[in-house]
């Protein structure tokens, strides 16, 4: 199938004779009879391969296809059209969906505040440009297992305030649970799925760049993390959201912590950066920031907590990300999850331990966990991922594959994944250097 009116399509020409007919007064499913010149002219990625003249049933859509199509079969079921043709003697195309194309979007990995925001976002662009979407469950998950569902404007009112995703996740990787691209094409092939716009981290966005490389289907990403630790990004969607989440904490916190002449530890998220811990400590007064970008030295941080309480301060606040080094030098973990990957926490209580002994003060921990990545976004991430989605949407209409919406500055940019995703972005020490001012 070849549509020849833009994504509207009034007609469709067959994949391998060129044969055309017209689209106009078609009913959705109608099928169209080309007849075909035997011998084939041309070849389209767009169309599985069916020959009538080799006994294949008017309702089966056939894999015999390798001299028309070499790429392999596409049944574009949402597409412009699906054709089904071989190149003798009859081929049939039929319409889907008045010729518009069918674009996915998945999220993956862990949740974040303000993906719903970015769905809405995507769906409504499309929809905008009669574009069918594919609402793809439960990461790449739901695309190896044909888990989906169809997005309409109706889908998506009401949501941009909502945590979480409305599409599901997991942790599913189909090139670590999988064997790549042949494990999601027979998804992609039945939805006749064109392009995928992926909300995902810096994991979700190496497999996405893998695909965009490797198999037959544009991808067009997302940055999506609390941990704010995407190259190529000054923000990622949810980071806004997961700090605004910890100075709250640590606002409440202060009032225990001042009643019981205390060290108050708090345990952030962040993996190996230190985007989470640092804002949230600088905006929520902590007297200590604990990061796996710069050492701490234990016994000068002890002497200062002690000089501050004996000046009379009755509390101090110490905020610790998750990947930041022990007092031993270790970084804490808690084993592997179903899926093998390495679960970091518990550093906290090292830290507290260690803090209450060189001081003499009790120390408590708080260990935030997952309220970093649920609830309502704030007015900044849903901002955020409306541009994102909008931006991307319109990527993936271009024709666009292997590229990733960025925010520069105040525009939202596009960089290749390619370029990114081979590297974590760690926290700017410019950052550290201006908390200092405000350390204990």
């Amino acid at each position: 199938m070849r549509a020849r009116v833009g994504l509207m399509a009034l007609e469709v020409e067959c994949p391998v004779c060129g044969e055309t007919d017209d689209l106009a007064g078609r009913r959705n499913d109608d099928y169209i009879t080309i007849t075909c010149d035997p011998a084939p002219k041309k070849s389209s990625r767009h169309g599985g391969v069916r020959c009538a003249g080799r006994g294949g049933s008017p309702n089966s859509w056939g894999s015999d296809t390798a001299e028309a199509n070499p790429r392999g079969v596409r049944n574009k079921s949402r597409g412009p059209a699906a054709a089904q043709a071989c190149g003798e003697g009859t081929c049939r195309v039929r319409s889907a969906r008045n010729g518009a194309m069918a674009i996915g979007v998945l999220t993956a990995g862990g949740d974040c505040p303000g993906l719903n925001a970015a769905i809405r976002a995507v769906v409504t662009r499309l929809a905008a440009e009669g574009v069918d979407v594919v609402g793809i469950e439960k990461g790449w998950k739901g695309l190896m297992d044909g888990i989906t569902r169809p997005l309409d404007r109706d889908a998506v009112r009401g949501i941009v305030a909502r945590g979480g995703t409305i599409l599901g996740t997991s942790r599913i990787d189909p090139f670590v649970h999988g064997n790549g691209y042949p494990s999601v094409a027979r998804t992609v092939e039945e939805e006749g799925i064109e392009a995928v716009v992926v909300l995902g981290g810096d994991g979700t966005l190496r497999t996405a760049a893998r695909l965009a490389r490797e198999g037959d289907l544009r991808i067009v990403g997302l940055p999506k993390t609390i941990d704010n630790d995407i190259a190529g990004t000054d923000v990622s969607l949810g980071f806004h959201t997961a700090v605004q989440i910890v100075v709250d904490a640590i606002d409440r916190l202060t009032t225990t912590a001042e009643s019981h002449d205390r060290i108050m530890v708090v345990e952030v998220m962040g993996r190996t950066a230190g985007w989470i811990a640092t804002c949230s400590g600088i905006a929520g007064g902590a007297e200590a920031i604990i990061v796996p970008e710069a050492p701490t030295e234990y016994q000068e941080l002890a002497a200062h907590l002690t000089r501050r309480h004996s000046a009379g301060h009755d509390y101090s606040l110490v905020v610790v990300a998750e990947g930041a080094p022990a007092p031993s030098g270790e970084v804490s973990t808690t084993g592997l999850d179903s899926f093998g990957f390495e679960l970091l926490g518990g550093v906290g209580r090292e830290v507290a331990r260690e803090l209450e002994i060189r001081t003499g003060y009790e120390a408590r921990v708080m260990t935030l966990g997952y309220l970093q990545r649920g609830g309502t976004p704030t007015a900044y991430d849903r901002l955020l991922g409306t541009r994102f989605g909008i931006r991307a949407a319109e990527l993936a209409l271009d024709g666009a594959t292997g590229v990733m919406v960025a925010l520069r500055g105040n525009d939202v940019a596009t960089i290749v994944m390619e370029e990114v995703v081979s590297e974590v972005r760690v926290l700017d020490p410019v950052l550290l250097e201006e908390a200092a001012w405000f350390l204990a």
